[in-house]
C-alpha cells in the first residue's frame, strides 16, 4: 500500500520514521550434509542456511550504482524504523537503529518481536539532525538497509564507504513500494529470502483470517479521512492503492472519483463528501490538527451525515500509533494492524 500521508510517519529524520546474529531459531541445531551428501563436523547448517550462503555474492543495482554483498550479513544497521521494522521480520536484532520512538514507549508490536527474539532494548542513535553516519561506523556493520528512507540522495555516498547499502532502484520508490516489495529485496540482500516469503504468508493468513470472520464488512462502502493541520483530507481517493481496508473487504465510495493524492482537502461546507457505509476518521497531529474530534462531531453538518446518525463512524486512534501503521505498514506492523483495527471496524459496520 502506498505511503498515505508522510506526517504519519513514527518521527525519524531518515523516514519520519547487526554484532547481532541470525535468529537462532532459524539456524541453531539444524542438521545438513555437505555437496557430497557427508555428515559435516560441528554446528550443522540446514539446507535452507547452505543454499542461503551458496546465493553469495550478491549484486543489487540501485538508484545511485550498485551494491555487491560478498557473503551472509550478520551484523545489520538501519537508517529508518521501517527498515528496522523488516530485520526484525526477518529475525535480525539490528546492531544500530534510529531513535524513532525518541526514547518514548516502543510500538506494542515491535516489542513483541524483540521480545520473541530476546533483544530486550534495541541500541539507537539519536537522528534528531540526520543519519548517524559516524554511530552507524561504529558498529561495523555487514550492510547497511536503506529501504524505508526519504534521505537516501543525501546518505548514500557518505554510507557506502561503512558497509553495502541495501536500497531501491529508483528514487520514486521512496514512496511507492509496497511493504512485501521492501522486504523482499531486503531479504535478498540478506541471504532469508524464504524468510521473507513466510512473513508475506502470514500476514496474508492473517488478513485472510479476518475477512472470513466478518463477512459482513464485504462490499461495505468506506471513508477513510485524516484531520491535517491545514485541512481534512480525503484519503480513500480513487487512485490510493486499496491497502487493508479493501483486503478486509470493503471498497471505496463513488465519490472518491472527486478525489486524488494532490486534490484531497474536504471543507466544512463539503462534509457531506465524507458519506459512506462507514467512516473512519483519525487524529494524528491532536492539538496541532485543524480541529478536534469534539469539535468536528459538534458540527452540525457532520453530525447530519447518514453514517454519523446511524453510528457507523469511528475514530482510529494514534496514541498506539495504529494511525501511523495504517499509513505507514510495514513486515512487522501488517499483521498487528489487521488485530487491531477488525474490532473498530466490526463496531462501525455494527453501529455500536
Amino acid at each position: 500500500m502506498n505511503r498515505l500521508a508522510r506526517p504519519f510517519a513514527r518521527r525519524s529524520t531518515a523516514r519520519t520514521l547487526i554484532a547481532a546474529a541470525a535468529c537462532a531459531a532459524l539456524l541453531a541445531g539444524c542438521g545438513g550434509k555437505d555437496d557430497k551428501g557427508e555428515k559435516t563436523g560441528g554446528e550443522k547448517p540446514s539446507a535452507g542456511a547452505s543454499a542461503a550462503e551458496a546465493a553469495f555474492p550478491v549484486t543489487l543495482t540501485n538508484a545511485w550504482g550498485k551494491t555487491e554483498v560478498a557473503k551472509k550479513p550478520l551484523k545489520v544497521a538501519t537508517v529508518s524504523d521501517g527498515d528496522t521494522d523488516i530485520a526484525l521480520a526477518l529475525g535480525l536484532v539490528p546492531v544500530i537503529t534510529p531513535d524513532a520512538e525518541d526514547g518514548g514507549p516502543v510500538p506494542e508490536y515491535k516489542q513483541r518481536a524483540l521480545t520473541k527474539l530476546g533483544a530486550g532494548k534495541l541500541k539507537t542513535y539519536d537522528d534528531t539532525d540526520g543519519t548517524d553516519y559516524e554511530a552507524i561506523a561504529a558498529e561495523a556493520p555487514d550492510v547497511i538497509l536503506g529501504m524505508n528512507t526519504w534521505s537516501m540522495d543525501t546518505d548514500y555516498a557518505k554510507l557506502s564507504p561503512i558497509a553495502p547499502v541495501v536500497t531501491f532502484t529508483d528514487k520514486a520508490h521512496s514512496d511507492t513500494l509496497t511493504w512485501q516489495e521492501r522486504l523482499k529485496t531486503a531479504a535478498k540482500a540478506l541471504g532469508l529470502s524464504a524468510e521473507a516469503e513466510k512473513v508475506i504468508a502470514a500476514n496474508e493468513k492473517a488478513t485472510a483470517d479476518a475477512a472470513a470472520a466478518h463477512p459482513e464488512f464485504k462490499g461495505k462502502t468506506y471513508t477513510y479521512a485524516v484531520v491535517h493541520p491545514e485541512q481534512i483530507t480525503f484519503m480513500s481517493y480513487a487512485d490510493q492503492d486499496p491497502g487493508v481496508f479493501e483486503q478486509l473487504g470493503f471498497k471505496k465510495t463513488d465519490k472518491a472519483k472527486n478525489y486524488k493524492a494532490d486534490k484531497n482537502a474536504v471543507s466544512l461546507e463539503n462534509l457531506d463528501e465524507l458519506e459512506a457505509d462507514v467512516l473512519l476518521m483519525t487524529y494524528p497531529f491532536g492539538d496541532n490538527g485543524l480541529l478536534s474530534a469534539k469539535e468536528l462531531e459538534s458540527n452540525k453538518l457532520f453530525q447530519s451525515l447518514q453514517v454519523v446518525k446511524g453510528k457507523h463512524y469511528a475514530v482510529i486512534p494514534s496514541e498506539n500509533t495504529l494511525s501511523s501503521a495504517v499509513a505507514y505498514p510495514d513486515a512487522l506492523s501488517a499483521p498487528w494492524i489487521v488485530e487491531k483495527l477488525t474490532p473498530i471496524l466490526a463496531g462501525a459496520v455494527a453501529g455500536k
